[in-house]
């Protein structure tokens, strides 16, 4: 992830001088998670997630994007459906910071130097690095106990629609998944022991974690009028 992101630094460098159109602004959302514990909702955004993301419009269709994302994502079997998690009754709380690195790619034309109104669906994907902490389930107390942090990868899903508010800002909102290449984000699979004794596993060991996150941003567009002659 640090080698992409310095990739991406790199061509940014180079290219300032020829003249492309870039955004910058903040990130405002809410998150939660799908996984082993708590509501099995797909879309139920309930913790406030802030960062902010940086655009390079390199084409009038495709633009290369970098976000830092913060939240906190809880959930309790209390708040299940099920009824086997109710009775089982565990919860857990986990910080996630995610830098994440990838293309967007707009349905129509998207060209801020036209100086017009715009609208536009999007897509969005990458790679992303999840900064967070590793969990078991305790089995003296019955709790899920943060162990260690841990760097996991995962990949970002997003649609989104995005508009030009006047000749410089523009407004968009979107929905996005993160698929994390662990089954551990809520303590139900760990992989070490506590002085020769297994951590107990829980819950579907053949499904990854997922968490969502919905929000809006606000991005100011800067910098000359691109050459796409070159790409």
């Amino acid at each position: 992830m640090r080698h992409f992101i310095a990739i991406f630094i790199m061509l940014l460098y180079v290219n300032i001088s020829q003249g492309q159109t870039y955004e910058i602004g903040p990130y405002i959302g809410g998150s939660n998670y799908i996984g082993d514990i708590g509501s099995t909702q797909y879309v139920n955004p309930e913790n406030l997630v802030v960062g902010g993301l940086f655009k390079w419009n390199r084409s009038n269709r495709h633009s290369f994007r970098l976000s830092v994302l913060h939240t906190t994502i809880d959930a309790s079997d209390a708040n299940s459906s099920d009824n086997r998690r109710i009775e089982r009754d565990l919860a857990f709380e986990n910080q996630i910071t995610e830098v994440s690195l990838g293309l967007e790619y707009t349905f129509w034309e998207w060209n801020l130097h036209h100086f017009k109104k715009q609208l536009t669906p999007y897509l969005y994907t990458g790679l992303t690095g999840v900064f967070t902490d590793d969990k078991y389930l305790s089995n003296r107390t019955n709790t899920i106990i943060t162990n260690d942090s841990k760097v996991v990868a995962a990949i970002p899903m997003v649609i989104g629609v995005k508009a030009t508010l006047d000749t410089q800002w523009i407004f968009g909102v979107e929905l996005g998944a993160r698929y994390m290449f662990t089954d551990n984000f809520d303590g139900s699979t760990p992989e070490e022991f506590d002085g020769g004794e297994v951590y107990p596993h829980f819950g579907n060991q053949n499904t990854n974690d997922w968490y969502m996150f919905a929000g809006i941003t606000v991005t100011y567009s800067f910098g000359r009028k691109p050459c796409y002659c070159n790409f």
